[in-house]
């Protein structure tokens, strides 16, 4: 079966042009990708005065941040206990607040700006495939009430279907300060911000090269283009899963993989109420992972790792029949519902799946939102922004270590995908 390759969320969205003409000589910052993160880090310094310009390879929003599912998630993508395992519960906490801070700043600036995307404090539904799973969310949700004060809701198998039209689950936990939003059209809202503001923006302007070099003694950045040169006193990358050999430090710590959607013609109301009864934004428990949740309009939008390689026609193709699969076999109601999108987007994983952002080689950066990056990545762009200003900024995530692949054996091309793949299909099955 053959899938109409299209992505749902382009089409209820319109973005603003980019910036015409030449670029300009010099300017205070240079942006490096105009997603989530460059435009918020974008806003931020156009507002403060600052002259920036973004520099995309594409059109505005092309990659992550238009592909995504539109979930917008407390906490990140490790676990709390693992996450003060690893660093202590001090700097947890300072993550778990900034977690919670992101979707605040979206909620904020969705409301200043007046952006129209349905932007709803819905909250987020883990859904448990195994009893081993439910059993550490309770454990979880003692030590998140406990160290953090903030409220998630353990929900028992027995009291499952008041959260999910599907009896697959051994139970869930819910956050009810999670949100969900149509990200293309947050995103154009960002851009339009961002531009209103006083920020150039300029599309297929493929950042080639990026040297460090003085200019009338002071120093600064020389960065060559495909739309010619510019040179800037500082330089912020936010090219996410998308970042290229101009940075290639940055390229050598991410991983570029692969996330799949489909989404499904409208539902009848009563369907859609039964699937999903209080609209939350799901996701299961698995490493290779479903999340799925309505569109406004009442579709099904089921997503996951289908398939670990970037998007390509291939992988969307055979990726889309891993999905319609499991779909049906969550929402076994679904199985005679038509596909009317499907489509793939390109995430950033660090080695460590936790995100970074500060200062690499003289380059500001923030990267590795494993999937939680619509709130992350505007609060992010604006720490670092704040950062270049010279303004005190909340960013937990500068003074953590920042790894690379095990003995060098990684040049930003991603070899060892498959393998990856088939250790996390072991683990499910085995965990």
């Amino acid at each position: 079966m053959q899938f109409n390759d299209r992505n749902y969320w382009l089409d209820g969205a319109v973005m603003p042009a980019g910036t015409a003409g030449d670029l300009p000589e010099r300017v205070d910052v240079a942006v490096v990708g105009a997603g989530f993160t460059g435009l918020s880090a974008a806003r931020t310094l156009a507002k403060a005065g600052t002259t920036v310009v973004v520099l995309e390879s594409n059109t505005i929003a092309w990659g992550a941040s238009c592909r995504n599912g539109g979930m917008v998630l407390t906490g990140m993508k490790l676990s709390v206990e693992t996450l003060a395992a690893r660093y202590g519960m001090d700097a947890t906490r300072r993550m778990y607040a900034a977690s919670l801070a992101s979707i605040d700043l979206v909620e904020q600036i969705v409301r200043e700006e007046s952006i129209d995307c349905n932007f709803s404090r819905c909250g987020h539904l883990e859904v448990a495939c195994k009893q081993a799973h439910f059993d550490a969310y309770a454990r979880s949700a003692a030590t998140i009430a406990r160290e953090f004060n903030h409220p998630v809701r353990v929900v028992r198998k027995s009291e499952l279907s008041s959260e999910i039209g599907s009896d697959l689950y051994f139970g869930g936990i819910v956050d009810e300060s999670s949100a969900g939003l149509h990200p293309a059209r947050y995103v154009a809202g960002l851009a339009r911000s961002a531009l209103a503001s006083g920020a150039s923006v300029y599309e297929r302007a493929r950042v080639e090269r990026i040297e460090r070099q003085a200019r009338n003694a002071q120093p600064g950045v020389q960065i060559t283009t495909s739309r010619g040169n510019i040179f800037a006193r500082e330089v912020f990358v936010g090219t996410s899963g998308y970042t290229s050999r101009a940075t290639p430090a940055l390229q050598k710590k991410i991983i570029p993989i692969g996330s799949f959607i489909i989404a499904t013609e409208p539902l009848p109301k009563a369907l859609a109420v039964e699937l999903s009864p209080r609209n939350r934004m799901i996701y299961d428990s698995k490493h290779f992972l479903y999340y799925y949740r309505l569109t406004p309009d009442r579709r099904m939008l089921f997503g996951g790792r289908a398939a670990f390689f970037p998007e390509t026609r291939e992988t969307i193709q055979r990726s889309a029949q891993i999905l319609r699969r499991g779909m049906i076999h969550v929402y076994p109601q679904l199985k005679d519902a038509k596909i009317d999108y499907v489509w793939g987007g390109t995430l950033d994983f660090c080695f460590d799946t936790m995100p970074h952002a500060g200062r690499m080689d003289g380059i500001g950066y923030a990267v590795g939102y494993a999937g939680h990056g619509v709130a992350m990545a505007t609060y992010l762009g604006a720490q670092i922004a704040q950062q270049i200003l010279g303004k005190r900024a909340d960013n937990p995530f500068d003074s953590i270590s920042f790894p690379g692949a095990p003995l060098g054996l990684y040049n930003g091309r991603p070899w060892f995908l498959p393998f990856a793949g088939a250790y996390y299909k072991i683990l499910d099955w085995i965990s």
